[in-house]
């Protein structure tokens, strides 16, 4: 039964998926400017199939329309999104085969690397919590609007996974071992700080984006063909410059180098205790207890991503990171995904019983398995790869010069 849904993709999903009167995403049409917003407050905004799908869709038929000049990408409520709707992805699993999930993932790796490529210009407004899937949607936008409300994490591998959404190339790309650090202990930066890293590319005060977002509207509705330059100008007359505090996470950097630059996780935790006997420093105490309490084999996954990420595509990082995701939702190696969606999000006692439970117990034979797609070969055809289609020959020096 489940490969006839499978066929056909969307019908599976609906089946699924509770209805509502209420758009999950709202799609608005002003001269010149499309608006997409994100409007599941309830939910924290995370993102299910459906909200994918439909993304997906608007946003093909936009950049292809001459008359779109900017796309504004924003949320309803206090959050943008704190990521993929995993408690939504661990019950279709359960009602079917596992890869069932892969089609979520593959889905939103497909809109994240729409956008990341997208031929015009994109506004991110950030105000307010943007974790995992909500930074894979708006990390590689035009303008990345953040506020005194922001704050950023891919907490991934603290409930069974590991950092993905294109993160191996965009974490790795952070300065110095930075990445490593964001990925490996989910750790929070604040909208001044994803300035100063480059995550973040203008700082507006929450009270006035709507002007600002007024002003663009304005301005491209006058205007027959509006550059990304006189963009960022209307932008500039709302943003501040602003400076990060002296304990903010810029400033650890050299720390964090010392620390994170290890070759191994166990490496890296190491000499994090060590740093702890030397230094009275929170975020020390705070990245080992993060470590400690994560999914060791995402770790290990994310360490191995991230220190290959650095020489590869952003295409090929997500094929990468889709097939580690394909091997979790699949128990190819280990049960950790279920039990850390069950323990964070089902049951939520807060306390996964990890297996393996110790980073000294992932072997890296379990590690490499999990970048190989050949486990999935006789799979009876419910696997899909993810196929990605090449889009522009400069897109990854582009995508470089954002971050």
């Amino acid at each position: 039964m489940y490969l006839l849904w499978i066929s056909m993709d969307s019908c599976f999903w609906d089946f699924f998926e509770p209805k509502s009167s209420i758009l999950q995403v709202i799609f608005e049409e002003i001269a010149g400017v499309r608006k997409v917003t994100l409007n599941r407050p309830k939910k924290l905004n995370t993102l299910n199939y459906e909200m994918l799908r439909k993304m997906y869709e608007k946003l093909k038929g936009y950049e292809n329309d001459p008359t779109v000049k900017l796309i504004i990408l924003k949320a309803n409520w206090k959050v943008f999104c704190v990521g993929g709707d995993l408690t939504s992805a661990y019950t279709y699993v359960a009602l079917g085969h596992w890869s069932f999930g892969t089609h979520y993932y593959r889905k939103q790796f497909c809109l994240d690397y729409l956008l990341a490529t997208y031929k015009k210009p994109s506004l991110a407004i950030l105000d307010g919590h943007v974790m995992g899937g909500g930074v894979g949607l708006t990390i590689h936008s035009t303008f990345r609007i953040v506020t005194e409300k922001t704050v950023f994490a891919m907490p991934e591998a603290l409930i069974g996974l590991f950092p993905d959404v294109g993160a191996s190339y965009f974490l790795s790309r952070l300065p110095g071992f930075f990445g490593e650090y964001i990925g490996l202990t989910g750790a929070r930066l604040n909208g001044v700080e994803m300035l100063a890293f480059g995550l973040g590319t203008h700082f507006v005060p929450s009270n006035n984006v709507q002007s600002m977002t007024n002003a663009l509207e304005k301005m491209i509705a006058s205007s027959d063909s509006p550059s990304v330059a006189t963009m960022s100008m209307v932008i500039n007359e709302f943003a501040q410059e602003v400076k990060v505090k002296p304990d903010s996470a810029y400033s650890r950097l050299d720390m964090v180098n010392q620390c994170f630059s290890g070759e191994s996780c166990e490496e890296i935790l190491s000499s994090l205790e060590s740093l702890a006997l030397q230094v009275q420093e929170k975020w020390v105490l705070e990245a080992i207890a993060s470590m400690k309490s994560a999914n060791p084999l995402g770790l290990k996954m994310l360490l191995k991503n991230i220190r290959e990420g650095r020489s590869k595509t952003l295409k090929q990082c997500l094929v990468t990171e889709y097939i580690g995701v394909s091997h979790l939702l699949g128990r190819t190696v280990s049960n950790n995904f279920y039990e850390g969606s069950r323990a964070m999000l089902i049951d939520k006692d807060k306390k996964p019983q990890w297996v393996p439970s110790k980073l000294e117990d992932v072997s890296d034979e379990m590690v490499a398995k999990c970048t190989s797609s050949t486990s999935f070969k006789d799979n009876d055809g419910d696997w899909l790869p993810l196929e990605l289609p090449t889009r522009y020959n400069t897109m990854d020096a582009d995508l470089a010069s954002k971050l």
